[in-house]
């Protein structure tokens, strides 16, 4: 059902660690080709390039800080379509919590680097890819939103969750844009995944985030793979502008 990803060219965002690394995986896996981006996990990057290449696929590493110099992902979009020879997906992934801080210790270095990351390189990255994909009649673009996003964040986080919250209004303002263009936009919204993004958790708190899931458990990177895949295939062909949410019941849209 997912064969129409093959030949597919893939640029995933952060894809040296976690969900990043387990799409890339996945796409790699069902014969997309794919071009890995990372800040500065080199090794581990190299790791996923590794373990794709061991099974037969290809896979590309463009290395670039989008925190400090978020207008780089242009680069990172064009040396992705030199590698691949075009663009047909991306997965808007790069993100980070950059650091727990409350409302009233915030300053303007704190907000650019949060916004820059999670919400200006997914901006600036949609736009250059979207020539690209027009080139090949069309294409998808995946974006990378939150819980936070909808619940406003746990304490500390209340920055993170405001642009998660942006990206998820943004995906469906670019799914209005580009849907004449043929370039789907759709996100997930993942809830607490076993990712290196919580090592600024604190254990008592993903205790009680892991309480807070129905499913009594934590994500793992692999479960969001299915839904990204689906939005990025030929399965989700009249779907645009979502946000799927991945939380194994510990928010509902709509809530």
């Amino acid at each position: 059902m997912l064969d129409d990803l093959q030949a597919k060219l893939v640029l995933i965002t952060g894809a040296s660690t976690g969900i990043g690394a387990a799409v890339a995986q996945a796409f790699a896996a069902h014969g997309a080709r794919v071009a890995l981006h990372y800040n500065s996990s080199r090794d581990a990057a190299q790791a996923v390039a590794d373990l794709i290449g061991a099974d037969g696929g290809e896979a590309h590493l463009i290395q670039a800080d989008l925190m400090n110099a978020p207008e780089s992902v242009r680069d990172v979009v064009a040396e992705a379509a030199r590698k691949l020879g075009g663009l047909d997906i991306l997965v808007n992934n790069a993100g980070a919590l950059v650091a727990r801080k409350l409302l009233m210790e915030w300053d303007d270095g704190f907000y650019d680097n949060v916004l820059d990351l999670n919400l200006r390189s997914v901006i600036i990255g949609t736009q250059a890819a979207v020539p690209l994909m027009e080139a090949r009649g069309g294409g998808a673009v995946i974006n990378l939103g939150s819980i936070a996003g909808s619940n406003g964040g746990g304490p500390g986080s209340g920055l993170y969750a405001t642009a998660k919250a942006a990206v998820h209004n943004l995906t469906r303002h670019m799914a209005t844009d580009l849907a004449k263009k043929n370039i789907r936009v759709n996100a997930i919204a993942p809830g607490v995944i076993g990712t290196p993004f919580h090592t600024l958790t604190p254990a008592d708190r993903m205790e009680a985030m892991r309480n807070s899931v129905p499913m009594g458990r934590i994500g793992a990177p692999e479960d969001c793979v299915g839904p990204v895949l689906f939005l990025a295939s030929a399965m989700s062909g009249y779907v645009t502008g979502q946000v799927l949410h991945v939380n194994g019941g510990q928010y509902y849209a709509g809530q």
